[in-house]
């Protein structure tokens, strides 16, 4: 149980970085002014730092959980 409960929570985190980063926040096409660094979704940086802490509290999740005898 708390094996899948990790492993769901550091997927999880990966796959809300890399969508926060790669759909919402990195610029598609030419650089034509400055504007184009700013990110397209402005909450996108908060969904990836919460992608980050979601990989972090998985290790949290790892150990507080008990664990099986049958594992």
């Amino acid at each position: 149980m708390r094996r899948t409960l990790t492993l769901v929570f550091v997927l999880g985190g990966f796959a809300l970085q890399a969508i926060s980063y790669f759909f919402l926040a990195a610029p598609l096409g030419a650089q034509v002014n400055e504007a184009f660094s700013n990110p397209r979704v402005p909450f996108a940086a908060l969904l990836f730092v919460l992608g980050v802490m979601a990989v972090f509290l998985a290790a949290v999740v790892y150990e507080l959980l008990p664990e099986r005898y049958g594992e």
